[in-house]
């Protein structure tokens, strides 16, 4: 069976997408050039920020069609995070809110990818 293990992500500027996820996940690059850059999780995931320049063929997707989801303990969590990213400038693309499926907020890269952090509701709706 085939089972994916890496993301990745087109981008304006691999460096700068690199240091915005680095100072987010608290986790360094396993390798970085001007054209890509790639995060390993202790999960095995991998994250892959790949400059949109040089993708072939032509990515015509634009950034946002998609996120990158991250579970967090508690609603306490969600809230924490939310005042943590909001205070450090990030974009933040839906403050927190419950939803069908729990507790949730939405955030942006620097190429308007969204990030979403959330509590998985203890009985969704």
């Amino acid at each position: 069976m085939l089972h994916p293990n890496l993301v990745i992500l087109y981008v304006s500027s691999p460096p700068e997408s690199a240091a915005f996820y680095a100072d987010l996940f608290d986790l360094e690059p396993v390798e970085a050039s001007p054209g890509f850059a790639m995060f390993v999780f202790p999960s095995g995931l991998k994250l892959g920020l790949w400059a949109r320049y040089g993708v072939a063929p032509t990515a015509i997707a634009p950034p946002g069609g998609s996120e990158i989801v991250l579970p967090v303990a508690s609603n306490a969590h969600v809230d924490a995070m939310w005042e943590d990213w909001s205070a450090r400038g990030i974009t933040i693309l839906q403050a927190p809110t419950t939803m069908d499926f729990g507790r949730t907020f939405v955030a942006s890269d620097p190429d308007g990818h969204r990030v979403r952090v959330y509590k998985l509701a203890d009985t969704p709706r």
